[in-house]
């Protein structure tokens, strides 16, 4: 099995294997924005066996937060914390990510008080009850793309290898590259190369943060979903144009997001392999992160067949943090969580017991 060997990036850096853990929100920070003891101890457990930690996703703008209890890095004062997280992760000689983010339209009413909820145009998600965004000032944008590298410099001085940007699951940078909630007639919208400008420039960003940091070593992500349900919204022929300029960028890896690993389209009816198509635009030029759906060797060895160059592994972790051992032992992971018997955050293991279905979890 491929994925048990080391990785090495175009950068150098090694991986102990090709294994990564998926972000996943814990919804278990600290009040005051820092990192709790409970989430310490759940990365730390979760890294003793896979290459990569991706953290689940921080915040770094007030109006930027997505879910309650998010963890926090707005600003220099929350390096200490940063760094207890990336020390956590690190011990056991897995390279820590952390995945950095604006929520966009997609935060969750009542966060705040008085909460501003913004996105490319005053356009709402398509769920219910789903708030009118305030379209973003040109300024107010600008602010935002400083504030990837603002936290980028952050991420390096509290000792991770590297960030995620997260361009997927309908957050605020793929709210500028969708049609569906970019509706702007200006330099940031109007047509498909106008709505990439966003997602680009804060690329451009981090990697001038890492630059500026002379970290050559700084590992670069960036995560993407390849379509939405949405008419308008984006669709695989636009993402393929993402993509390809994506691969004209200093970045060492891209993450596609995806909810099993050899999903098809879900805007149209055919039988290619999303992932395929992905890694055919890719053509080489950079390693594609495959995810979904990963509980067996079956599951790694179909993976490995489509051409994913690493592939990250979140439900599973969930379940069981010596995900490796238990794969190569059992060779397939129940899905089932022992309350008694697990390191999950209080606060995520009573998200998971509250919504069983859609996680495809049962609690014991």
């Amino acid at each position: 099995m491929s994925f048990y060997d080391k990785f090495t990036f175009k950068n150098g850096v090694e991986l102990k294997n090709k294994l990564a853990m998926s972000p996943m929100t814990t919804y278990s920070g600290n009040k005051d924005g820092t990192i709790s003891d409970q989430e310490l101890t759940y990365y730390s457990e979760r890294s003793k066996e896979v290459g990569m930690i991706i953290t689940g996703t921080t915040f770094m703008q007030e109006n930027g937060q997505g879910f309650e209890n998010q963890f926090y890095a707005g600003n220099d004062d929350y390096i200490p914390s940063l760094e207890r997280l990336s020390k956590a992760i690190k011990q056991h000689g897995a390279k820590a990510i952390l995945q950095i983010f604006h929520a966009g339209r997609m935060s969750k009413p009542g966060l705040k008080e008085n909460q501003d909820i913004v996105s490319a145009s005053n356009i709402p998600a398509e769920r219910e009850n789903a708030p009118i965004p305030r379209e973003l000032k040109d300024e107010e944008i600008q602010e935002i793309i400083k504030s990837f590298y603002e936290v980028t410099i952050r991420a390096i001085k509290a000792g991770f290898d590297g960030v995620e940007i997260h361009g997927a699951n309908t957050y605020l940078i793929q709210q500028f590259f969708s049609p569906h909630s970019n509706r702007r007639i200006d330099k940031w919208g109007g047509n498909t190369f106008k709505r990439l400008k966003f997602p680009l420039k804060v690329v451009d960003s981090v990697i001038q943060a890492k630059n500026d940091m002379k970290k050559d070593d700084f590992i670069i992500g960036y995560r993407f979903s390849p379509e939405e349900r949405e008419n308008p919204g984006i669709t695989l022929e636009d993402t393929k144009i993402l993509v390809d300029k994506l691969c004209e960028k200093e970045l060492d890896y891209l993450h596609i997001s995806l909810g099993k690993y050899n999903q098809t389209s879900i805007r149209e009816e055919n039988n290619k392999i999303t992932g395929k198509e992905i890694l055919k635009v890719i053509n080489g030029r950079v390693p594609l992160i495959g995810v979904g759906s990963i509980f067996s060797e079956e599951d790694l060895e179909k993976a490995e067949e489509i051409g994913y160059d690493l592939i990250a592994i979140g439900r599973g972790l969930l379940i069981e943090p010596k995900v490796i051992t238990t794969l190569k032992n059992e060779k397939e992971i129940q899905k089932i969580i022992d309350k008694n018997n697990t390191t999950l955050p209080d606060n995520l293991l009573e998200k998971i017991t509250k919504h069983q279905k859609s996680y495809g979890i049962t609690i014991k």
